[in-house]
């Protein structure tokens, strides 16, 4: 068996991985305000000082899955104002568009254990300009670019060094870890090397009260002390190192002016030691904190390589065959990605699908949240609420998550959301399906799910409404796990099922505003997609029938409906359920036509196209004809049922046979039950073939939304002619707008009025793919509109897939579209060949912006680089 599967059997080779944030300042977390001013409690300018509650954060960082003990990397030019403990980024408030790092760095391979991981980071040799990026960013309005790190030009003329960190494990708790450091420019630089071991303090807050500790006897060696920790030794080779230590504990007479009474040696000590010669380092050498210091020049174009082991033993040969058991990591590296990509034979695409898994397996983060602690405070640490004002997740008491989760990015968004997390978990499938499902399972247990069934959205407002992929997911891992392993995980999909009972229901009973089968939501996900805020509370008992809400609904019953159809392949009880989402669907498919009194639906006849409704008090009603995803949503409401699968249902038969018999008022809109397509199978779809038609029709109109990267989040026609809608008296006015936002309704970088958003794209190509599943070569569409070439609804979505795929391919200039044109990236060689994979794409060149590693939905981009027959 291939080395890197045989370790994926065994739990304990993910006991170390890249856990640790790479921003754990301004999160939700650590926010202990009374005003619940996030962004400013726990901010970067007193992040070297500040001891967190939650988690850590650092450079390459590493810890055990408990995050008891962390390891990264710290780095100083001698110029910079502060050593490079952490990556750089803007707050929300200070970015024109959003929180928004100012850093580059690209992660280059990882395992699925972790066995062998990879990563770039290029650290200006000038002073990094931390006030240049501050002050500019905060003069650009939101309709000017963001002013990013490269266009300072502290990369000009190369002066900078490229890091390569590198971590391979001799055994599931023994690391090395080799630092190579290249100076890119032609003259020579000082650099300092600082590797950092330290404890995560869980000890000051009240509830324990045994501190671990960290000393050396000589140099070359930290020893690690701590009960519940296998390491015990970090080495270092380079003979020139000598190790310093303190506290992981706040320096609060630094922040906040009180006395100092000389026993603490604070969190910032070794930074201020380095920087300022001061004596803030422990002389008996021993902390809970602490660093090797290697002082080295590195001459113009040279490199020199720095190694470190983390061992669970105390040996006088640690670096013994370390060079050997680092070749054999790679080459197991090696081989696992060669039977994964054995169908991709392209190599620059194997390179692209390599840095998508790879940045999924980095992205991977210790996650720890007790919501009832952080309402109440901690019995050292006072939480000063002010419970009259607006407190966050104060309904979420019961949620305590202290786990390894995937993260959307570590940076810009390291927290978990829910429907961001169901696409991560398709790419996962394919390189670790035990994560994937697992990953999907965590959130429906009870100390994550919500007691009335709701999944929780993210740490800003557990609350909040995503739309419900869960499902989809599960039962996509579930397909692409048993194809790999030959067998179906029938107890995953059992478990998964059953807590999607309780969600479903929480959506019916929660957002059916009246009962009718229209669901609503808010803005479900979708910032910025509306007119106006889909969160407002409207006046006169006005309310939005959303056509995005109930098309999601469709989905999640049909979803729903197909997952007990596989379990009733094995247990009979569970036909009962698959006909209760049968017809749950085909009520909710009835009410989109006539929002449940036979008035205006949310199907424009005259535009061919789905639009949100607003119901007036006075019981008429209001298309809003703003063409948007919202109205491609309900393609994505559709299965399709092989006739051999009824035939092993006849329970389900008959109950479908009776409702097709008496009541043909409900499947005459959705279905094609009673007929059968290509080869005996029945199609199940909000869009019957006229609608579909009239849909793709705007879908594939490049004057609309179809782009040479995509499908676009809104019609292009909103470009130079707006739309405008009023309510309450306020004129709303929405441009088409490709890149960055120009509205901060849902935040500071979000964004869905005009760029191409992966996640969208994905269900787009796949629900196309079901739909030429039925239809065959019997359905055919102008591709692109207007072009009067016909191709098959496969030919369309395997055409869209392309395009999503070539924006991160070399064009046939050498160019990488989500570069956004910039020469240095495209073409230097020390650029040309890294990835980043942003949150979403300009609409009509496929720059990439948003969030630059949100390596979650967008690593779709990975299924997507697949040959279908094989997944």
């Amino acid at each position: 068996m291939i080395a890197e599967k045989q370790r994926l059997q065994d739990t304990n080779w993910k006991n170390w991985g890249p856990y640790v944030s790479n921003r754990q300042w301004g999160n939700v977390r650590e926010d202990y305000s009374p005003n619940g001013n996030a962004w400013g409690f726990a901010n970067h300018d007193n992040a070297e000082s500040y001891t967190y509650r939650w988690g850590e954060e650092g450079i390459a960082g590493i810890s055990d899955t408990k995050q008891l003990l962390c390891f990264a990397l710290s780095f100083w030019n001698k110029k910079d104002k502060i050593v490079k403990e952490r990556f750089f980024g803007l707050s929300n408030p200070q970015g024109n568009h959003g929180e928004d790092i100012k850093e580059l760095f690209y992660y280059l391979d990882n395992t699925p254990t972790h066995s062998y991981m990879k990563m770039v980071y290029k650290y200006p040799i000038n002073a990094f300009p931390y006030e240049d990026l501050v002050a500019e960013n905060g003069r650009r309005s939101k309709r000017e670019p963001e002013y990013e790190i490269f266009d300072t030009g502290i990369f000009d003329n190369d002066e900078y060094f490229d890091i390569f960190i590198e971590y391979c494990k001799a055994d599931a708790d023994d690391i090395l870890v080799r630092v190579s450091i290249h100076n890119r420019s032609q003259k020579e630089a000082p650099i300092v090397v600082i590797p950092t071991l330290w404890f995560r303090n869980n000890w000051k807050w009240g509830y324990n009260t045994y501190q671990p500790f960290l000393h050396t006897s000589h140099d070359s060696c930290i020893d690690i002390n701590h009960d519940s920790v296998s390491i015990k030794k970090l080495y270092s080779r380079n003979n020139n190192a000598r190790s310093v230590f303190c506290d992981n504990e706040t320096n609060n007479p630094k922040l906040h002016g009180t006395l100092y009474f000389g026993n603490t040696y604070y969190k910032d000590g070794i930074n201020d030691h380095i920087v300022y010669g001061s004596n803030t380092v422990n002389p008996e050498k021993r902390g809970t904190k602490a660093s090797f210091i290697i002082d080295e020049t590195i001459e113009g174009g040279q490199f020199k390589t720095f190694e470190f082991r983390l061992s669970p033993q105390d040996t006088d040969e640690p670096f013994d065959q370390f060079d050997e058991i680092f070749n054999t990591r790679i080459a197991e590296a090696n081989e696992f990605y060669q039977e994964v990509q054995h169908d991709v034979n392209n190599d620059d695409e194997r390179n692209v699908q390599r840095q998508a898994f790879a940045g999924l397996l980095w992205n991977k983060q210790f996650y720890h949240y007790n919501v009832g602690k952080w309402l109440k405070g901690d019995p050292n640490f006072e939480a000063p609420r002010n419970f009259n004002e607006y407190v966050r997740n104060t309904e979420w008491n019961h949620m305590h998550n202290k786990d390894i989760i995937s993260m959307p990015d570590k940076w810009e968004y390291p927290w978990y959301a829910t429907w961001d997390l169901a696409f991560h978990c398709v790419p996962f499938a394919i390189i670790d399906a035990e994560f994937a499902k697992g990953q999907l399972l965590l959130l429906t247990k009870e100390w994550y799910m919500h007691p009335n069934g709701q999944l929780p959205a993210y740490e800003w407002n557990l609350s909040d409404v995503n739309p419900p992929v869960h499902a989809w997911s599960c039962f996509r891992v579930f397909k692409i796990d048993e194809k790999q392993n030959g067998k179906p995980d029938l107890l995953f999909l059992e478990k998964v099922f059953q807590k999607l009972l309780l969600n479903f229901t929480w959506w019916v009973n929660r957002k059916d505003k009246n009962g009718k089968n229209i669901f609503g939501g808010g803005f479900l996900g979708l910032d910025n997609i509306g007119a106006f805020d889909r969160n407002m509370i409207l006046k006169d008992g006005q309310h939005l029938e959303q056509a995005d809400g109930t098309s999601w609904m469709a989905m999640y019953a049909l979803n729903m409906m197909r997952i007990s159809m596989e379990l009733a392949q094995y247990y009979q009880v569970y036909e009962d359920m698959a006909i209760k989402f049968f017809e749950h669907y085909l009520y909710i498919a009835e009410a989109m036509e006539n929002l449940g009194e036979g008035t205006k639906g949310l199907w424009n006849e005259e535009d061919g196209f789905f639009y949100d409704v607003l119901q007036l008090g006075n019981g008429d009603s209001v298309s809003l004809r703003l063409r948007s995803i919202v109205g491609l949503i309900p393609m994505f409401a559709v299965e399709i049922i092989d006739h051999h699968l009824l035939e092993k249902m006849p329970n389900f038969r008959e109950r479908m046979d009776w409702v097709l018999k008496n009541k043909p008022e409900l499947t005459k809109l959705v279905s094609h039950w009673e007929e059968e397509g290509q080869g005996r199978k029945h199609l199940m779809s909000i869009l019957r073939k006229t609608r579909l038609t009239k849909v793709l029709k705007r879908m594939l109109d490049e004057n609309e939304f179809l782009s040479s990267y995509g499908i676009r989040a809104m019609s292009k026609i909103y470009e130079e002619n707006p739309f405008v809608f009023s309510v309450h008296g306020n004129e709303n006015v929405v441009y088409y707008t490709p890149a960055e936002s120009d509205s901060r309704m849902f935040g500071g970088n979000s964004n869905w009025r005009g760029p191409i958003w992966f996640p969208i794209n994905f269900l787009i190509v796949e629900s196309l793919q079901r739909f030429h599943f039925y239809y065959g070569n019997s359905m055919k569409v102008e591709f692109p509109t207007g072009s009067g070439d016909k191709k098959n609804l496969d030919e369309v979505a395997q055409n869209i897939s392309n395009r999503l795929c070539s924006i991160f391919l070399k064009d046939e200039n050498g160019e990488r579209a989500f570069n956004g044109g910039n020469g240095k990236f495209n073409y230097d060689e020390y650029f040309k060949d890294y990835i980043t994979f942003y949150e979403y794409f300009h609409g009509d060149n496929g720059r990439g912006v948003g969030a630059s590693h949100q390596t979650g939905w967008t690593a779709t981009v990975a299924k997507l680089m697949k040959p279908r027959m094989t997944l």
